[in-house]
């Protein structure tokens, strides 16, 4: 992209953690995509594939907590420019069985914007119901974002 193109300030960063999770190992195994329309909120659209079921035909407990987990993270980093923040409790409510096919995750921040960062996330299956909903607290690290090989902004 053409230097006069290149996102700044802002949009940068939020496309640099967009590519971050796209970078992850993790990301791999999930058929997933973030999306980061400003600070504050985010988005995760994924697959719900029978490769994740449990035994009885419904996504596994992980598929709900990955997916709200890094869409609650992703909402309150896209805060904070300069460090990784790490997940130190999540809060999971499980609603509704989520089944084969698309589905989102939908992040919020809530409160904090120093040390300690509140965020909740929610999933929707592909009619719109709600299948779980969490919350998280995530911690301010000595990790840098700029140090990450994922992160790459502008």
């Amino acid at each position: 992209m053409p230097p006069e193109n290149r996102p700044t300030g802002e949009t940068a960063h939020l496309r640099a953690l967009e590519a971050l999770y796209a970078s992850a190992p993790v990301n791999q195994l999930f058929e997933s995509r973030l999306s980061l329309a400003e600070g504050g909120s985010s988005e995760i659209r994924f697959s719900v594939l029978p490769n994740t079921f449990h035994a009885a035909g419904a996504a596994h407990g992980t598929v709900y907590f990955k997916m709200l987990d890094d869409a609650a993270f992703y909402a309150a980093n896209s805060l904070v420019s300069d460090r990784f923040l790490l997940t130190t409790a999540f809060n999971l409510h499980f609603t509704k069985p989520l089944r084969e096919g698309p589905a989102r995750a939908e992040g919020r921040w809530v409160s904090g914007k120093r040390r300690v960062f509140v965020a909740e996330a929610r999933i929707l299956d592909s009619s719109g119901e709600e299948c779980a909903r969490g919350t998280g607290t995530f911690l301010r690290s000595h990790i840098a974002l700029s140090g990450l090989d994922g992160y790459r902004p502008g």
